[in-house]
């Protein structure tokens, strides 16, 4: 990639993507020190003004980590903090609960008419269907309905893991992701599943996460029964 290719979008965002190409095919490994902003600037064919932009969005991305004097490294996407980043839910001392996924069952399908919408997808487009349940310790915490584009996860195990880790297994960075949440009851086989009684108050999420490139990755829909034992925390930044 060259200068030359720098002409449809802003030079620093150009540069970030190539960028995060290297990371994400594993030319950039975990805990590499990157080249510096100048040598990258020169590689490029850019000021250096628009590599530190780039950089500094990576780093907001939590792609790398620059330390001063020091350089600029690559942050393990598999790393606790950045692997859990999509688990909101909580203990009420501030825990982030990621749980365990049992009772896993997959199935690749065509694309449904929510699938295609919620995931930007053709009607001929293939996705897996993932159903399980997450728990935390003995206690049934999340009943999942997951779908995600084939196309993008070829020869998908059922050891099923978070989606940062299964993202990462596909050389996929995700980026943000937009959850919907509100609350309901329990349909008799959510309650036997999660061990409530039938009616009892559940929350509902429903989760798109985009890859940083903007392409929509998974869509999750979650049943969710806190109790007096869980907080669902956001933070806002």
């Amino acid at each position: 990639m060259n200068s030359r290719s720098f002409f449809t979008r802003p030079l620093y965002l150009q540069l970030r993507d190539a960028l995060a190409s290297r990371v994400a095919s594993g030319q950039w490994k975990p805990g590499l020190a990157i080249p510096n902003e100048s040598d990258l600037a020169r590689e490029f064919g850019v000021s250096a003004g628009t590599t530190r932009k780039a950089l500094d969005l990576m780093e907001a991305e939590r792609l790398v980590t620059r330390r001063q004097g020091r350089g600029t490294f690559v942050n393990d996407q598999t790393a606790n903090d950045l692997a859990f980043r999509f688990c909101n839910i909580r203990t009420l001392d501030g825990r982030r609960v990621p749980g365990q996924f049992m009772e896993v069952r997959i199935a690749e399908a065509q694309a449904n008419e929510a699938e295609c919408g919620r995931l930007s997808l053709g009607e001929n487009d293939r996705v897996h269907r993932i159903h399980r349940l997450r728990m935390d310790g003995v206690r049934p915490l999340i009943v999942e309905e997951v779908s995600l584009p084939a196309a993008l996860f070829p020869n998908l195990s059922d050891k099923i893991t978070h989606i940062v880790a299964l993202a990462h297994q596909h050389g996929i960075i995700l980026g943000r992701a937009e959850e919907r949440i509100w609350t309901g009851v329990a349909a008799p086989t959510v309650a036997k599943r999660l061990s409530i009684p039938s009616n009892s108050p559940i929350l509902r999420l429903d989760r798109v996460t985009h890859a940083l490139d903007g392409r929509r990755v998974e869509w999750r829909i979650g049943h969710c029964y806190l109790g007096d034992e869980y907080m669902y925390l956001t933070e806002i930044k």
